[in-house]
């Protein structure tokens, strides 16, 4: 008996997700694809590895498997990363905001790093305005940031756009106008607080600041604690937040702009960690 990349990396997306689609998203095939490879998997080893109920969790044989898969192809990719891709090795430095790296990023690293295992990362958070400073000053090879509009940095690669929207208990935003909305806000700079304050201002409503903070958890744990609204891109918006639905009476707030900052095109293993993040965070 042995076992073969492709259903190993199966096994990993599926226990790693929880769930059969999500983990076939994460391999790029069919939900069908990859229960035939569980299917697969665990005849060649005779036992079940998941206990198919509501929440898909492992076995006591997929917890062993687990390890073993792991290191099974980690070292498949080191292998291929090292015949394929020979001169991807040293060092990125790379910043972004705090909230991305939260959201978006965790996933995006942690693959890349396993896929290169010679190319060293090194990541940081920050605001926005200070990452372009230190940009400026050589410290960073990459740098993620947020901004009004695209020709903020004109030499930056536009990465998406999308839209923002308010979030959290309805009921705070329609207090009577006497009554200032209390906000949960990053302290400035920050491009979602100036949307937000510019908003209120030109619906000539009063604002307060109730919470302030740099961490997106942090907001995040105001907000469900009722403290006050915020304001988040769309597709950051946690599943147990619900988003404030404006009257059709009442302008949107206006997009904020993803955009990513290269210093040295020369550079292989920059350009290749360039190339990667644009294609997993693009729509």
């Amino acid at each position: 008996m042995s076992f073969d990349a492709l259903t190993l990396e199966c096994f990993l997306a599926v226990t790693e997700t929880g769930s059969f689609t999500r983990g076939a998203d994460k391999v790029a095939r069919t939900q069908s694809a990859v229960s035939q490879q569980i299917t697969k998997l665990e005849n060649q080893i005779g036992k079940p590895l998941f206990v198919r109920s509501r929440n898909l969790t492992l076995t006591c044989e997929g917890e062993i498997l687990l390890s073993y898969a792991r290191k099974i192809v980690q070292l498949n990719r080191d292998a291929m990363d090292r015949f394929k891709q020979p001169e991807l090795q040293g060092e990125v430095r790379f910043g972004l905001p705090e909230d991305f790296a939260s959201v978006f990023l965790s996933d995006v690293l942690t693959e890349y790093a396993s896929l290169h295992p010679r190319i060293l990362l090194n990541v940081e958070c920050d605001l926005t305005l200070n990452l372009f400073d230190r940009f400026k000053k050589k410290e960073f090879d990459l740098v993620l940031v947020k901004m009004n509009k695209p020709e903020d940095f004109p030499n930056g690669m536009d990465v998406w756009s999308e839209t923002l929207e308010w979030v959290g208990n309805q009921d705070l935003f329609e207090l009577d106008d006497d009554q200032p909305v209390p906000l949960v806000l990053s302290p400035r700079p920050c491009v979602y607080r100036t949307r937000a304050i510019n908003f209120l201002e030109k619906s000539k409503r009063k604002w307060r600041i109730v919470f302030s903070s740099h961490s997106y958890a942090g907001t995040i744990a105001a907000v469900k604690a009722g403290m006050g609204i915020t304001v988040l891109p769309r597709n950051m918006v946690p599943d147990n937040l619900e988003m404030i639905r404006m009257s059709k009476s009442i302008s949107s707030l206006d997009d904020t702009h993803i955009s990513l900052l290269k210093h040295n095109d020369k550079n292989l293993a920059v350009n290749a960690f360039e190339e990667f993040v644009v294609e997993r965070l693009r729509p």
